[in-house]
């Protein structure tokens, strides 16, 4: 399974950086001079609506939103690049006669330092940092007794240093990092007493009375590869390919957690727009659960592919 996604995953690569004759290739001029900072905000809402009034065929009245922000700031001169950004997306669902429902939740950080040895150089020596988790709690739907996931729990950080070659890093990047801190943050003693997210479980006596509490932050330290590549398909249609690969030295080196992202941005005209995207991830820390005979109890099924799609249209206001 493991070497299936990997192969998924350069494949997407693989495609993107490939130039056929018919895409619309549109190179950044670098005039840069000077030390500059550059800021940048993008606030964008997309809604989906379904109304049906004596429809025959049926259908549940629905609508559903995803609320988008995001803000850069980012500084470069002839040697030095530090690109910092924030980004936080909320999406909900409420359909007639159903709780609202939550289908998308992420707060993300990231800051990265780089520094490259003279002007005509294309590698940088590059320090990186990310950090996410979510905002609100996660269930498993239609199920809201018992919460999945919530606010650090999960949180993840990597913290790490390596090479990024980058001739025109605004639209590719390729990261290699052989030393990278990945912290697992779960804290919530309910979901660390139960192992989730890769922790270490609490122990527990015969009579289910807990021994020693579980762990709510898991260490590992890796060996870290990341690409970004930006590019201009035709007129008004962008796409970003975002790939992590990333395995732990000490805990089954040779395991690649994988995190890819493939996002196509339609642009009709200044502030409507419409965007498609999937993100797919394999953890293997993150096993999964399967119900047994004996109610209420459940066996490990291991890791398992994690996908997600979504196809949204809605308003963006960059500034």
């Amino acid at each position: 399974m493991r070497i299936f996604v990997l192969l998924i995953a350069l494949f997407g690569f693989n495609v993107l950086n490939a130039q056929p004759d018919w895409l619309y290739i549109e190179e950044e001029k670098d005039d840069y001079k000077g030390p500059e900072w550059v800021q940048k905000n993008k606030v964008a809402l997309d809604i989906n609506e379904a109304v049906f009034v004596n429809w025959n065929e049926g259908g549940t009245n629905s609508i559903t939103g995803l609320f988008d922000v995001k803000t850069m700031l980012n500084y470069s001169d002839n040697y030095y690049v530090w690109n910092n950004d924030a980004h936080l997306r909320y999406g909900l669902n409420m359909q007639e006669e159903r709780e609202a429902r939550k289908t998308d939740d992420l707060f993300e950080l990231n800051s990265n330092l780089g520094f490259k040895p003279n002007e005509n150089s294309d590698w940088f020596y590059m320090a990186r940092l990310n950090f996410r988790t979510q905002l609100s709690n996660g269930y498993n739907y239609p199920n809201t007794d018992k919460a999945i996931s919530k606010f650090m729990a999960p949180g993840y950080l990597f913290f790490g240093g390596g090479m990024e070659y980058g001739k025109n890093n605004k639209n590719f990047s390729l990261y290699f990092s052989p030393l990278t801190l990945k912290a697992t943050f779960v804290f919530d003693e309910t979901l660390a007493n139960s192992g989730a997210f890769g922790v270490t479980p609490a122990v527990f006596d015969g009579q289910g009375n807990i021994i020693t509490p579980g762990e709510q932050i898991r260490r590992e330290v890796g060996v870290l590869l990341t690409n970004t590549y930006k590019r201009k398909l035709v007129k008004n249609i962008n796409v970003v390919n975002q790939l992590s690969l990333y395995s732990d030295y000490i805990n089954k080196f040779g395991n690649i957690d994988v995190d890819w992202r493939l996002d196509f941005d339609f642009k009709v005209n200044s502030f409507v727009r419409a965007n498609f995207g999937t993100h797919l991830r394999y953890d293997d820390d993150i096993k999964t659960l399967e119900p047994t005979d004996v109610e209420g109890e459940f066996d490990e099924a291991g890791a398992k592919v994690q996908w997600k799609q979504f196809l949204g249209v809605g308003v963006a206001f960059d500034f």
